[in-house]
């Protein structure tokens, strides 16, 4: 069984290209922060989901852990792909979407990330009514998929999986998806 790990800074159209993806490939599609909202929900520390973020960094792990095992236990009866972010920006810094420890805990074996222009993923932020997102300039955007490209391939070292980078451009939904069914079928 495969275990992936699919990321991407909000508003690269990760989630989206999944859902596509899906419609292709036999895989089981787990979200990690919904399951850490359900998680965090059942203790009353929050809402909705964008609160996460504001959570302290210590209450954030303690979640990323617990999600970590259940996601684990899901993996081991078929193939997984785990829609998680690379990296979380918080008011503290960048915090670590996968830690040390929750990598152990999940073993995945190839991390794909999808990447868009930072111009496509600041107009993709401000057109989402749907959710409470920060409103980053351009430079933050870019730095933020540098420090993703950065920690994926640490990750990679840690546990011996690969790394893919995506880019999903508006208007090419098509080339994307077909670029995510030939990863995750090799």
């Amino acid at each position: 069984m495969k275990l992936v790990v699919l990321t991407g800074i909000p508003g690269s159209g990760s989630t989206t290209v999944l859902n596509k993806t899906l419609e292709e490939v036999n895989y089981l599609h787990i979200n990690y922060g919904d399951m850490m909202v359900e998680i965090a929900k059942e203790k009353n520390m929050v809402d909705h989901r964008d609160e996460l973020r504001k959570l302290s960094p210590d209450v954030q792990k303690e979640l990323q852990l617990l999600a970590a095992k259940k996601i684990k236990e899901k993996s081991e009866s078929e193939n997984v792909i785990v829609d998680t972010h690379c990296t979380i920006n918080t008011p503290a810094g960048f915090l670590p979407g996968l830690p040390e420890w929750i990598l152990r805990e999940l073993k995945p074996n190839i991390f794909i990330i999808v990447e868009a222009n930072p111009d496509e993923i600041l107009i993709r932020r401000l057109s989402d009514e749907t959710r409470d997102r920060d409103k980053e300039m351009t430079k933050i955007i870019a730095l933020h998929q540098e420090i993703n490209r950065a920690t994926a391939m640490t990750y990679a070292t840690l546990t011996g999986a690969t790394v893919k980078i995506l880019e999903n451009h508006d208007n090419e939904q098509a080339i994307i998806v077909s670029k995510m069914v030939e990863t995750l079928n090799f």
